[in-house]
């Protein structure tokens, strides 16, 4: 299964980054495409998107200022079957494109991922002290996968604080 495409552009408003690809969106090519997967009425639920958005129309998000990559971009079941040298490799690549890119805020949907990125532990959602490089901000926010134990309202809770600060 192959890698789903990137969507990016320079200056983006917000990039977010997931663990890496569910085998539903390894099949159809696009983000958060299993159907349990709450990440786009998310966005829509915290006033990200001004309507809620399917996860075929992903690319359209960067007409708003919403990029998509992931950590890793081989598609799995879980995020468990991801080898360290494949974080490794994927951090490397990410922090190229983020310096490539620039965007104002990257958004890790899932603290492991921003823990797979930055090698801290203990972190708390939202903003983050360390800038990923200088003026692009770190947000961490909760994984939006259906197998998150956190009621929906507390992550659109901190999903929302992207935009108000």
């Amino acid at each position: 299964m192959k890698p789903i495409p990137d969507h990016l552009a320079p200056d983006l408003r917000i990039l977010f980054v997931g663990y890496n690809p569910s085998l539903r969106s390894g099949e159809t090519g696009h983000h958060y495409a299993n159907p349990r997967n709450r990440f786009w009425t998310i966005l829509y639920r915290a006033g990200i998107t001004p309507r809620l958005y399917r996860a075929d129309e992903d690319q359209d998000l960067l007409h708003l200022g919403y990029g998509f990559t992931n950590i890793v971009a081989r598609p799995t079941r879980t995020a468990a079957e991801i080898a360290p040298e494949e974080y490794a490799e994927g951090r490397e690549l990410l922090r190229d494109k983020v310096a490539r890119y620039r965007p104002k805020v990257v958004c890790f949907v899932g603290k492991g991922v921003y823990e797979a990125f930055s090698g801290r532990r203990q972190v708390d959602w939202g903003y983050q002290d360390e800038p990923i490089i200088d003026g692009v901000r770190a947000f961490v926010a909760p994984s939006s996968s259906g197998l998150v134990r956190m009621k929906l309202e507390e992550i659109v809770d901190i999903f929302n604080m992207i935009h108000h600060d």
